[in-house]
């Protein structure tokens, strides 16, 4: 008799590609097992127009609900961007079971037409506006292109893709509008998801905008007491995803960062060795403090210990809470 597995899961066509390929992994890894997706509008997928922060950060706004089905037992499984997943608060009762094998990691430009890199490289970005809701990115943008002028925008991938070649402009909070963006910053794996690859302008390169930490990263959440659903999640568990999700993750955690926070990091995997670089940076994205490490590859946490506090010997903390929202 197949074993019935309910996984959760956001409606956006990028969260339900990355949940359809984890259920064709386990069902390619445990054929008995029948995979039902259940799709939950989240508090962060209805507001289109507010600043994450309100609803607790991503959190708060993308991964809350569905956690909850998980810890009532409504659901055996959670799928969440590893980078939408807070870094600097456990969930108690909750353990990522499973990584997939990690897509590329960095981040791309997306220029409405009419619009070059040359053009932005030349002006400094001035006279030009770049969309995204990430304070990552936006504080990468500003240390780009120091004249631009960076806009709030939201929205899943592809709707955003959309709102640019549309030329609408973004809503906000209290009434108005910003924009329309002349270009975006957004994930090169979320574009590949949605089918938008082919929209991407230039890829930057990790010494250009480090990623944030996570990110390419598709993790499944599960209750920690449930060892049937970790021991099917083992099945499509990738190993070395699995250990740049702990260091990474380690590094928001010694931190302290919020979803405010400028704050990057990426590691890499050579035989045994893993390495690891860190950042945060002011919102203007005139300051950065950068930390680097290599360690043993099964000692991820440690590691991404290490990247922390040498990264608040060297002042992160005092950026961070600059950043803090009062």
């Amino acid at each position: 008799m197949a074993t019935r597995f309910k996984i959760g899961t956001r409606k956006s066509a990028m969260a339900l590609a990355q949940t359809e390929e984890i259920a064709r992994r386990l069902s390619a890894a445990m054929p008995d097992l029948e995979v039902e997706i259940v799709k939950f509008d989240t508090t962060g997928d209805l507001d289109q127009t507010s600043k994450l922060l309100p609803h607790g950060g991503k959190g708060g706004a993308f991964v809350a609900q569905i956690r909850a089905a998980v810890l009532s037992g409504e659901l055996q499984a959670a799928m969440h961007s590893l980078k939408d997943m807070p870094g600097n608060e456990d969930t108690p009762g909750l353990v990522i079971g499973a990584t997939l094998s990690r897509d590329p990691p960095g981040d791309a430009l997306v220029l409405r037409e009419g619009v070059t890199l040359e053009a932005l490289r030349q002006s400094r970005g001035k006279g030009f506006k770049i969309g995204t809701n990430a304070v990552r990115r936006a504080a990468y943008a500003r240390r780009l292109f120091p004249d631009v002028e960076v806009i709030h925008f939201r929205g899943a991938a592809d709707t955003r893709v959309r709102k640019l070649d549309n030329g609408e402009k973004q809503k906000l909070p209290d009434g108005g509008a910003v924009g329309p963006a002349d270009a975006l910053i957004m994930a090169r794996s979320g574009l590949d998801r949605v089918g938008l690859a082919h929209r991407i302008a230039y890829e930057f390169s990790a010494a250009e905008m480090l990623p944030a930490a996570g990110q390419g990263i598709v993790a499944v959440e599960c209750a920690a007491q449930d060892w049937q659903t970790r021991q099917i999640l083992s099945s499509i568990d990738d190993p070395a995803a699995h250990a740049s999700a702990d260091a990474e993750r380690e590094v928001l955690w010694v931190l302290n960062g919020h979803c405010n926070s400028p704050v990057a990091g990426f590691s890499t995997i050579s035989a045994d060795q893993m390495s690891l670089t860190a950042s945060v940076l002011d919102l203007s994205g005139n300051t950065i403090i950068e930390a680097s490490h290599t360690g043993p590859a099964n000692r991820p946490r440690e590691l991404g210990r290490a990247v922390g506090l040498d990264l608040l010997a060297k002042g992160a903390a005092e950026i961070i809470e600059r950043s803090r929202p009062r």
